[in-house]
């Protein structure tokens, strides 16, 4: 390769992890901004915990299915087709809030909003393996990119505060979100992508997707991001609800408790980068599963005079945990097969993202009390440690990783 090809490919491989960190900027603007979003609508449209709660679980549904339908679409039809596909339906459906009025037709918008997230997300996730050289790389950009995702997540609440400030509705978040994929939605179609790796050895269809829900290894990772997204779920979903109970002297921290968990884990994913330099993933990740336990065992203890401290606090010990688990689940396969194994990492992602928070809200409508749904969690975090604990000692990916690596 000349200098000059070799200049512009570094180019298109810039561009492309920026376009990545800020396509996953958006989509946090929106979908970590629930739990600020259901006290409001519960008020405007009389809901129960439940009901409102489809404002997250329906489009964690859709995003579920989707990315299990269409996630090899990444490797069949290319990243950028992937990309631009997935954007002008979450566009789309962003966009059509400003002409909404009823809590359903927010729903379906957001249910519609969800197949696009799937679609452009494992293009995205499938484009992080072209411009990864190891699979060591691969961990430490997904870290980076999770940051910004991290970010859009401090910045989504923020702006919902803005507007109810203000005396605008908090529909206008989806409308801001929309925009934004707009600009992003013509900076995809204008970009060159860095050259991307095929295999002709098998058809990449939703065959090669349901071939590859039988490795052990797509399982085991899968089950421990399921576990993880439950308990991280649990968090922006119905913490603000649980605080709202709180009445000691730290209140202000319990109305600020959601940003703070925001900032500390954007600022721990950033961290992440650095930490795996110096630390092996196994080890870090067992030690931040031991620091989850104790912050939801010590709040289930505490009561919420204890959570208003240690809920936020997990934040930083969530970090590094979800982007880690997805690119090792990515890597432990070849590049050809990226956006399969990413839309099927993305379903089981979705699918706990849904059901964790749905369960959570049935077990507080069922007893009373949305400090019985922290219980669940609890137990979530529980089982977490455990298999990261498992993972930790007896390293069952190191050998696939390798292998790999070797020939990449």
């Amino acid at each position: 390769m000349t200098s000059t090809a070799a200049e512009l490919e570094a180019q298109r491989i810039r561009f492309a992890r920026w376009l990545t960190c800020l396509m996953f900027f958006m989509f946090a603007m929106t979908s970590d901004a629930v739990g600020s979003v259901i006290p409001k609508i519960i008020a405007e449209y009389q809901l129960t915990l439940t009901a409102a709660g489809a404002f997250h679980y329906v489009p964690m549904i859709t995003i579920a299915i989707g990315a299990l339908a269409f996630g090899f679409l990444a490797d069949r039809l290319g990243r950028k087709q992937s990309i631009l596909v997935g954007l002008a339906i979450y566009c789309q459906s962003c966009l059509l809030f400003a002409f909404g009025d009823h809590f359903w037709q927010f729903v379906s918008l957001l249910g519609l909003a969800g197949v696009g997230i799937s679609i452009f997300k494992t293009g995205a996730l499938a484009l992080i393996g072209d411009v990864s050289r190891s699979s060591t790389e691969h961990t430490s950009l997904m870290n980076t990119v999770e940051g910004f995702f991290g970010v859009g997540a401090i910045v989504g609440p923020a702006i919902v505060a803005t507007l109810i400030a203000r005396g605008l509705s908090w529909k206008w978040l989806y409308v801001i979100a929309a925009l934004v994929c707009a600009l992003l939605l013509v900076m995809a179609a204008l970009a060159r992508y860095p050259a991307s790796r095929h295999s002709t050895a098998e058809p990449v269809d939703l065959r090669l997707t349901l071939r590859l829900l039988r490795d052990r290894f797509v399982l085991g990772f899968s089950s421990l991001v399921m576990l993880y997204v439950a308990v991280e779920v649990a968090i922006y979903v119905w913490m603000p609800t649980y605080l709202s109970a709180y009445e000691g002297p730290a209140v202000w921290l319990g109305e600020w408790a959601l940003t703070i968990f925001f900032v500390l884990r954007a600022a721990g994913r950033f961290l992440g980068v650095w930490l795996l330099r110096h630390i092996e993933w196994p080890t870090a990740l067992g030690l931040l599963a031991v620091g989850i336990f104790g912050c939801f065992a010590g709040s289930l203890i505490g009561g919420v005079a204890a959570g208003v401290y240690l809920l936020p606090a997990s934040g930083l010990f969530m970090s590094m945990m979800y982007p880690t688990l997805n690119s090792k689940a990515i890597s432990c396969f070849p590049r050809s097969a990226h956006g399969s194994v990413a839309g099927i990492v993305l379903f089981f992602t979705a699918a706990a993202a849904a059901l964790g928070p749905l369960a959570m809200a049935a077990v507080g409508d069922r007893l009373g009390d949305v400090k019985y749904a922290f219980g669940l969690a609890t137990a979530f975090a529980f089982l977490l440690l455990a298999g990261l604990v498992y993972n930790a000692f007896a390293r069952p990916a190191d050998a696939r990783l390798r292998t790999l690596e070797a020939v990449a």
